[in-house]
């Protein structure tokens, strides 16, 4: 698989194997992905910082889960319950698109444990 850095620029990448009106119709379990689509290949690799979720903060609106490219915010029984760091690549749209105060959602380091991460936490900003 390449980088990031390998595509040209505006490269579209095709997800599936096979005609996609068809494999709409399938579960996507049962549809034949390329071994470039996020779904049956990782992209951790590509990122160097992660976003971090505070559910402190976090009011469930799913802007995050919406406009995420790579469907990487996971969600369970209705709620916000974290990220897929094996399919999340760091963009940092779900951060961009957040709108606590403070942030629900922060890029920190790849390296940064996540409880290290929630001690870091800001405050509320007041206006």
């Amino acid at each position: 698989m390449k980088g990031w850095n390998e595509f040209e620029i505006g490269s579209v990448l095709f997800p599936l194997n096979e005609d996609g009106m068809k494999a709409q119709e399938k579960m996507p379990q049962e549809r034949s992905y390329t071994e470039n689509s996020s779904r049956s290949a990782s992209v951790a690799h590509w990122r160097v910082q992660k976003p971090v979720h505070n559910v402190e903060h976090c009011i469930n609106c799913f802007f995050c889960w919406v406009y995420c490219p790579d469907a990487s915010i996971l969600a369970k029984d209705e709620k916000m319950s974290g990220v897929d760091y094996v399919h999340c690549k760091g963009c940092g749209v779900c951060v961009s698109v957040c709108p606590t105060n403070p942030k629900s959602l922060l890029m920190f380091d790849e390296v940064e444990e996540e409880k290290d991460a929630l001690k870091k936490w800001p405050q509320k900003e007041t206006k």
